[in-house]
């Protein structure tokens, strides 16, 4: 066989030696994120991992699966990759650990018109940090190199996570009633969501660079802004577990306060907001006068600086405030449970 038909298939833009290496290159991230159970991680056909079942009265796993919408674009915008695997992995492991599951094992996909081991290498690194926080083995994933598909430079990132709970522990919502209270607790920033809208107004009309400082920043420029990881939520969830008693939570994302609070709520319950009880980062401030948004699609796009929600019965309250005060939390009393038909009412018009 000639040398030029042995590299047909690298000439069709795929090139197995480039997979080959990143596969090396994430081996030992993997290596560091192993947690008790892991059987067989990263290398075979599958992941094994062997949960602790005895720990369980009556074991169910809880799974997850997310992405980072087009933060990829702005990551690439300005340079900076290595949030966008914290990012990654919050996005999944918050959405299983507000249902009350601890974290076991996370898959990822990566997809791509051309590998990039530098890029890569430093978003597996991000992978392999949110893992550890989440207290998650990296068990495996995929990556795929899919020119035609892809233009070059242009990938996709999507997770999966796999958790565990006792069934009659799982936190959904089906205890909440009259009067229960509702906890923000701070987002890091915009997180994962609402990027297509933050490109349209900051990146395309109002020209902002990546290494800008707004007057408001005391020195981070947008692009460490912009770029600024997704908190994972998850050892502070599962600590809260063990020490309150917890009706609900919300993992804001897509769709923020107005969308997904009323995911836990039951028929017949409405959640009252004040959304003046705590203040709006600059940046949603910066993204709402630049593109004239009003307050009520602002709420309705973006997290407004709340990335986690707790609900608690009213006599609960106290211990909450003071489980957090004594983790050194920062938190606000966003409102309470009223009656109504599964919605978010501001008690106070936009």
């Amino acid at each position: 066989m000639s040398g030029d038909n042995r590299n047909r298939y690298a000439s069709a833009g795929v090139s197995i030696e480039r997979g080959n290496r990143w596969v090396d290159a994430i081996r030992p991230l993997a290596a560091k994120t192993h947690r008790n159970g892991v059987v067989a991680g990263i290398g075979g056909f599958g992941g094994v991992f062997r949960p602790e079942w005895s720990k369980y009265r009556d074991p169910v796993l809880v799974s997850g699966t997310d992405g980072v919408g087009t933060k990829l674009k702005v990551a690439q915008w300005a340079g900076l990759y290595e949030g966008l695997g914290i990012d990654l992995v919050a996005m999944c492991a918050n959405d299983i650990a507000v249902m009350g599951a601890e974290p076991l094992f996370f898959l990822d996909y990566y997809a791509s018109g051309r590998l990039d081991p530098e890029v890569g290498k430093r978003i597996f690194s991000g992978i392999a940090e949110g893992c550890r926080q989440a207290g998650a083995a990296l068990l495996g994933g995929e990556t795929a190199e899919m020119p035609g598909v892809y233009q070059d430079a242009d990938f996709d990132l999507a997770g999966f996570v796999v958790g565990i709970a006792d069934r009659e522990k799982i936190v959904d919502g089906r205890r909440i009633g009259l009067g229960h209270r509702l906890y923000g607790l701070p987002s890091t920033g915009i997180h994962s969501n609402g990027f297509s809208l933050v490109r349209k107004i900051l990146i395309e009309e109002k020209g902002i660079s990546p290494e800008e400082c707004p007057e408001w920043s005391t020195g981070e420029d947008w692009a460490h802004i912009l770029t600024r990881p997704t908190r994972i939520y998850v050892s502070l969830i599962l600590a809260m577990l063990s020490r309150v008693d917890v009706s609900a939570m919300v993992h804001v994302t897509g769709g923020g306060l107005t969308e997904n609070v009323p995911r836990v709520l039951p028929e017949g319950f409405s959640a009252r907001i004040n959304p003046r009880a705590w203040e709006k980062p600059s940046v949603f401030q910066e993204i709402q006068k630049a593109g004239k948004v009003t307050t009520r699609e602002m709420f309705q796009v973006f997290n407004m600086g709340i990335g986690l929600v707790v609900v608690v019965p009213s006599e609960e309250g106290k211990t909450l405030e003071s489980f957090l005060s004594e983790k050194g939390e920062t938190f606000y009393f966003l409102g309470e449970v009223i009656p109504g038909g599964r919605e978010v009412v501001y008690d106070r018009s936009f």
